[in-house]
């Protein structure tokens, strides 16, 4: 029996001894050129990490958890001794257990942290994906006895690339204009990019202020995966202007109040870390300025909000520095730098949270057992009164995506803040929509939900207002207690179309409602609108009200019935156009909907967020078609299949020049129109 087990010793041994044993081969030998001396097209980024996981499958697992718009993959990679990789599903469904998210056993502390580091969220602030190589290289390589110390108790979760989409817009760019060498002139042409430029993903979009919305697919599935995990501690790194000094946390004021003092500490433990490290190679850095931790959906602040230590990290750098360039004080910043900076602070992180992994897991289990024994904040439940319509959909599936629970209230009354009113009031609850902040995802819903945000430092890096009931338009109360709740049942939603000898009345009060317009004009049925409120069969109306008549549209009654259905829409039958009070549906007070020929004006004009914002609405959302002009282009592209131009904020030299602008004019007055 003793020489059976000495056997088996002995062949552990020798199996981990071959596992670390192996070798792997650095970004340089791998790419074929230094790292830093240029940039690394997304697609070699993408082998390296294939490559790395092919030989040291033990320390490492590799997925693709989605793909962007322009089709390139989105990956994590996994990392940590071949011990905890093996086990990896445990340690996932554990930490979940210590958030409260499985209820199914309790979760122990005795388990490695997580550590998420998040790289090139804005595609134009290159340098970290080119980092998330060579942090994955130092993590597997056999040689590095920090790291296998390091990843005893931690695995880390390393995202190489948020916006392969931007990246490869400035990359690619970049590679095009930069010569041999690169120039250091700021006045050269490899440092000026053009629009829209890469910070932001295919449809303009900014994904660093997209966490909590989740309006766009690279955040949707990142989110996905996010709240399968939820970390321990998250990192975000960016890059700022040229001769901005690197930052680290702490961060700026204003904090939010439901930042913990743990969370605030452990800034400081790991920023006084980085500093060590900054202190020995003489590099410039600043804390405590600038980079707040206030609005929620960020990449640091949505993590602290979900119970992880959320940090961003920014080197100089970005679009304008290209791979090398002067800066004031006359020294040269060259990618080699920024790559140094951004690999030292995401290894230092990996440190600290290492070194200090008991208090990491036991405060991360406490901030969860708080929210479920305490709740979040002066307001404990969230009510939504306004439940009939479709209004509400938008807000519940803001609430899926984000794991957050919601049910229906069994009580009849409440008493809370009006949202609209300013008041405390006493108010019908029954069937009401309850989110409470007695729950995993307490906090968050405190942060989205407070009708008022507390800001202790008016001067914020970004918006300070959101509250949902707002965003969404629905009557809503915040209510001080804990409400009796039942679990929540979606209404049945519309199976077939109610018969009518007449036609259709659909209520126009809602974006679903927009959706589902589209739809009908898409499907060439003909629509018309009330000008004025009417009432019908004891029922009223409000102007706006969608009218759909039977005879013109008999062919077209299933495109009717399923867009209804898609959209949860209700559809009320008539069975005359006689109204009750109100215009009859052959005046003049109802209108014919025909269906508009939409433009937009993009380029260099037009600011890339605004035209961005509105082409994904109309493509994405509205799912209707849209032509894309450039607005250079404007005078010399021919108007007469256009109804409707839109101009997004922007600086348009023609609207400023006489003859620019007169066909323009003419169109307008011939019937088209222009929305700015």
């Amino acid at each position: 029996m003793i020489k059976k087990t000495g056997f088996l010793s002995l062949s552990f041994i020798c199996t981990i001894f071959c596992i670390y044993a192996q070798t792997i081969k650095s970004p340089d030998d791998f790419l074929g050129y230094p790292l830093g001396s240029k940039y690394t097209p997304h697609y070699k980024i993408v082998n390296y990490f294939n490559y790395a996981v092919s030989a040291m499958p033990q320390m490492m697992k590799l997925a693709q958890y989605g793909e962007t718009n322009e089709g390139r993959p989105l990956l994590l990679a996994y990392v940590s001794t071949p011990e905890n990789i093996t086990r990896l599903e445990d340690i996932r469904k554990n930490n979940l257990r210590l958030a409260g998210v499985l209820t199914d056993e309790a979760g122990t502390t005795n388990t490695p942290a997580i550590v998420w580091l998040s790289y090139n969220v804005h595609g134009n602030e290159t340098s970290s994906s080119e980092v998330s190589m060579k942090v994955l290289y130092e993590l597997l390589n056999p040689a590095n006895n920090d790291s296998k110390g390091w990843l005893k108790n931690t695995v880390v979760i390393i995202d190489p690339c948020i916006n392969p989409d931007g990246r490869e817009r400035y990359v690619n760019w970049f590679n095009q204009v930069v010569g041999k060498n690169p120039n250091v002139n700021k006045e050269a042409r490899e440092h000026n990019e053009p629009w829209p430029g890469g910070r932001v993903n295919h449809y303009n979009f900014d994904l660093n202020r997209d966490w909590a919305w989740q309006t766009q697919v690279e955040t949707q599935q990142r989110l996905k995966m996010y709240n399968q995990w939820m970390p321990q501690v998250h990192s975000d790194y960016h890059e700022q202007g040229v001769n901005s000094p690197y930052y680290f946390a702490p961060a700026a004021a204003p904090y939010h109040e439901v930042i913990t003092p743990w969370q605030r500490e452990f800034q400081v433990t790991i920023g006084k870390n980085n500093a060590k490290y900054f202190d020995a190679n003489g590099w410039l850095y600043f804390t405590k300025e600038v980079f707040d931790l206030f609005y929620p959906a960020y990449g640091d602040t949505y993590p602290l909000y979900n119970g992880a230590v959320g940090m961003t990290f920014e080197q100089g750098g970005g679009p304008r520095s290209g791979s090398a360039i002067i800066m004031n004080d006359g020294d040269t910043l060259t990618l080699k730098d920024r790559i140094a900076h951004h690999y030292t602070t995401s290894i230092s992180t990996i440190e600290m949270v290492s070194k200090n992994n008991e208090n990491v897991l036991k405060e991360y289990q406490r901030f969860f057992n708080n929210e479920k024994a305490n709740g979040v904040g002066e307001y404990k439940s969230f009510v939504i009164t306004d439940v009939n319509g479709n209004k509400i959909n938008g807000l519940k599936k803001l609430l899926d995506v984000n794991g957050i629970r919601y049910n229906t209230a069994s009580v009849s009354s409440a008493k809370g803040y009006n949202y609209f009113t300013g008041k405390e009031e006493t108010f019908s609850a029954t069937n009401s929509l309850v989110i409470s902040t007695y729950q995993p995802k307490g906090t968050l819903v405190k942060v989205l939900f407070e009708p008022k945000s507390k800001l202790v430092d008016s001067a914020t890096y970004d918006i300070t207002a959101w509250s949902l009931p707002y965003v969404y338009g629905l009557q809503a109360y915040a209510v001080k207690e804990k409400l009796a709740t039942t679990e929540y049942k979606a209404k049945a939603k519309l199976t077939a179309l109610p018969e009518s000898s007449y036609g259709y009345l659909i209520n126009y009060t809602s974006f679903e409602d927009a959706k589902f317009l589209a739809a009908l004009l898409n499907a060439n049925i003909k629509v018309r609108f009330a000008e004025k409120d009417f009432s019908i069969d004891g029922k009223k109306f409000q102007r706006g009200t969608l009218i759909v008549l039977k005879k013109v549209n008999e062919a077209k009654l299933v495109a009717l019935a399923e867009a209804a259905q898609k959209f949860d829409v209700s559809v009320t039958a008539i069975t005359t156009g006689f109204m009750e009070s109100g215009s009859d549906f052959g005046s003049e007070k109802t209108h014919y909907i025909k269906k508009p020929k939409v433009a937009l004006l993009t380029g260099k004009s037009a600011d890339a967020s605004a035209a961005g914002e509105v082409w994904f609405m109309f493509d994405q959302l509205l799912d209707y078609p849209l032509t894309l002009i450039n607005a250079d282009d404007l005078e010399s592209t021919s108007l007469k299949n256009i109804d409707v131009i839109i101009l997004p904020n922007g600086n348009y030299k023609f609207l400023g020049d006489k003859d620019g602008s007169a066909d323009l004019k003419t169109w307008v007055r011939q019937g088209g129109k222009i929305i700015a």
